[in-house]
């Protein structure tokens, strides 16, 4: 009967590693710039995740000029990770400044989801779902890319 527990037990171990590379666990929930909260559901689509300030200014330059609602209708969510940001810069200054942009950012205080993610330094990483899976993703060092791909993104 060990034996076979062991064997189970052992069979799993390639299993965990797939999950790593899956991306967060489904049903997150973060606190966007207004303290509202974001639930990922299988409704979402895109999801564009930053780790650092040269990344959230990327994103920031991509959708200059567009509606606000223009990340909701391509079904796209932008997260930006701030974990390692002091707190009191982040109160006073960074969220802010946040609160007047015309796009939703949703804020992992403690990298809980942008951790499970491969997000290059100075840029973006675009990770595209079905059904709260990763199919693939993509990263943008660039702006104009980066908006290109939202144009082409279906609504």
């Amino acid at each position: 009967m060990k034996k076979i527990c062991m064997v189970l037990l052992l069979s799993l171990v390639p299993l965990l590693g797939m999950a790593a590379e899956e991306g967060a666990p489904a049903g997150w929930t973060l606190l966007d710039q207004y303290d509202k909260p974001y639930t990922q559901n299988d409704d979402l689509r895109i999801l564009l995740v930053a780790r650092d300030m040269a990344g959230g200014k990327l994103v920031k330059a991509a959708l200059d000029g567009l509606p606000k609602d223009y990340l909701e209708q391509r079904h796209a969510v932008f997260v930006a990770d701030i974990s390692k940001m002091p707190s009191l810069i982040a109160k006073m200054f960074a969220l802010p400044a946040m609160r007047d942009y015309n796009y939703r950012v949703l804020l992992d205080r403690e990298s809980r989801v942008v951790s499970h993610y491969q997000v290059p330094e100075d840029g973006v990483l675009w990770v595209t779902l079905e059904h709260g899976k990763v199919v693939s993703s993509q990263a943008f060092a660039a702006a104009p890319k980066l908006r290109d791909a939202l144009e082409r993104a279906p609504q």
